[in-house]
């Protein structure tokens, strides 16, 4: 082990398993800013009610910490940051935030594809031409084709479908 820079800890711990152990969180460290918490809490929660005109802002809340409760030691780059976390939170608390979802999103290879059309602007041999753009995005890999086909007054069904003919038959296979 000493010649490999390692000590039997580490020896021992490598053997047991190839995956390194996660690292211990630190505590968070005290700040300047912790005295002044409940009261920076304090003005969020008066802010509920008020009109939105009338609520605080990060700069008004550092300045009324300095002017009112003496909190000289403190930057506006704290109490901003402290602020943007806990104004959600303290909404939250009150049940009037917004709730963060998520929905997971599955799809089997091949199964699913999203297309749209457009418009599009093209110079071409110092012509402005307006063209369609199609585009096919497909769900699965993500991966996305474009076409821009000339535009004629009639866009019929068989003008439309032009381009997923033409972007089959390049594949060799359903596209995923």
């Amino acid at each position: 082990m000493r010649k490999y820079g390692v000590g039997h800890p580490t020896a021992q711990q490598a053997l047991e398993s190839a995956w390194p152990q996660p690292r211990k969180k630190l505590p968070p460290r005290a700040t300047r800013l912790d005295p002044f918490k409940s009261l920076v809490d304090d003005m969020l929660r008066a802010d509920l009610n008020a009109p939105r005109k009338q609520r605080h802002t990060a700069k008004r809340i550092f300045d009324r910490l300095i002017d009112e409760h003496q909190a000289d030691g403190i930057s506006y780059g704290i109490v901003r940051a402290y602020v943007a976390v806990r104004r959600g939170e303290i909404r939250a608390e009150a049940g009037r935030g917004s709730a963060e979802v998520f929905v997971p999103q599955s799809h089997r290879p091949g199964q699913d594809a999203e297309v749209d059309f457009g418009d599009v602007t093209v110079h071409l041999a110092g012509q402005t031409l307006v063209c369609s753009l199609f585009s096919l995005r497909l769900s699965y890999s993500g991966k996305a084709v474009h076409r821009v086909f000339l535009r004629t007054t009639d866009l019929g069904q068989w003008r439309t479908l032009r381009p997923v003919r033409r972007i089959m038959r390049s594949s060799a296979s359903v596209p995923v």
